[in-house]
């Protein structure tokens, strides 16, 4: 890439250095009001959705951490690009930023998945947000992107997300057999996954999925959680809920940055954009936890949807599936890299969480009974 003659940065030194110098020889203070740098911003989500709210956590946060030298132009999905095309919107410098996630680039390099919603060996988002930042997921995310892909950005990663319910069917399913030759909406590896189990698979955004329902053009769906899903108004399109599924259980968002964009802005600035990533994190998983749950109350008490827990099942034969499809995954000798990184961390640390965590459905019953129906 060839240096810019004049950075952002450089020029802005400039500036400031000729007008404390026209300011010295009239004999004022020299007190400059410096204009802040708006970041423009575009999220993958409808405007209505929840995701926003959890932009706006960051961005909330990186604006006062900032003492207001930065402010964003927070934008919904298509503002400015498609949901699916913010990864080139940031790239090409169209945009500054990006709020998303990895699976929606899917398409340009499968490796992409999995850095989100890629095989479950065990691990749950908080184990792989935490392989990503210690154990080795941050430095082949960056071999990715910039030196497979040459793409001109960073990529930071927070938000540890529930595992993504199985999601939304017209009639309840309980067997395999039930889920054969459904037109389901997923996305990335998830789509290899459910076609693998007899699925007909259509990748959409957010935005298209109900739409597509009431058309015919799916006949089943999933998007990520209830607060999501009850905005887009799922309740009115299918009335069985299934949480609980391998599909994608281990996804965080990405926050994308323009690198010339980032490179021009001061250290400290550089700083607070990356870390604001951590503590919009803990921001989002307390909204979410709260949100989350009393939408899923909403759905079933005031829409009339039934809740059921995917049964044991279709749980066994996703994870089958991915041992079929990880070996086609492996061909590739960079995701074979990354797989076998994630290996060696969920071994590692899983064995650590299973057998330090304690029996949480045991303390809930005991002090809910009669509420909680795992299924078999």
């Amino acid at each position: 890439m060839n240096k810019k003659a004049v950075s952002r940065r450089e020029l802005l030194g400039a500036s400031t250095l000729v007008g404390v110098t026209a300011v010295g020889a009239l004999a004022a203070p020299a007190v400059l009001a410096q204009a802040p740098t708006v970041i423009k911003m575009q999220t993958s989500w409808p405007a209505s959705d929840i995701w926003m709210d959890f932009a706006r956590q960051y961005v909330e946060r990186v604006e006062r951490m900032s003492g207001g030298r930065l402010k964003f132009e927070l934008m919904p999905a298509g503002t400015v690009v498609g949901a699916f095309q913010v990864l080139d919107g940031v790239n090409d410098g169209v945009i500054d930023a990006a709020h998303t996630v990895p699976v929606y680039w899917y398409g340009k390099h499968k490796a992409a998945s999995l850095f989100g919603t890629g095989p479950v060996f065990g691990g749950s988002a908080t184990t792989m947000l935490g392989w990503f930042h210690q154990g080795g997921g941050k430095d082949l995310y960056r071999e990715l992107t910039q030196d497979i892909m040459g793409l001109n950005l960073y990529g930071f990663y927070g938000f540890p997300m529930p595992a993504q319910p199985f999601g939304w069917f017209k009639n309840q399913v309980a067997t395999v057999n039930d889920v054969n030759g459904l037109k389901y909406r997923t996305v990335g590896l998830a789509a290899d996954l459910m076609q693998n189990m007899g699925m007909s698979v259509a990748q959409l955004p957010g935005g298209e999925i109900v739409p597509a329902m009431e058309r015919g053009v799916i006949d089943a769906f999933e998007f990520n959680n209830p607060s999501s899903d009850i905005r887009f108004g799922s309740q009115d399109v299918a009335k069985n809920y299934m949480l609980s599924s391998y599909h994608q259980a281990s996804e965080s968002f990405e926050f994308l940055f323009n690198k010339d964009v980032f490179d021009d802005l001061p250290d400290d600035l550089q700083a607070i954009l990356e870390y604001g990533v951590e503590a919009a994190s803990t921001a989002n998983t307390a909204s979410a936890m709260d949100n989350y749950s009393s939408d899923l109350r909403k759905l079933q008490a005031e829409h009339g949807v039934t809740v059921h827990r995917t049964p044991k099942e279709i749980l066994d034969a996703q994870l089958k599936a991915w041992d079929e499809i990880i070996p086609t995954l492996e061909a590739d000798a960079f995701m074979k890299k990354v797989l076998d990184s994630q290996r060696q961390w969920v071994e590692r640390v899983v064995y650590y969480e299973l057998m330090n965590s304690a029996d949480l459905a045991l303390a809930y019953e005991h002090y809910f009974p009669g509420k909680l129906n795992l299924g078999k």
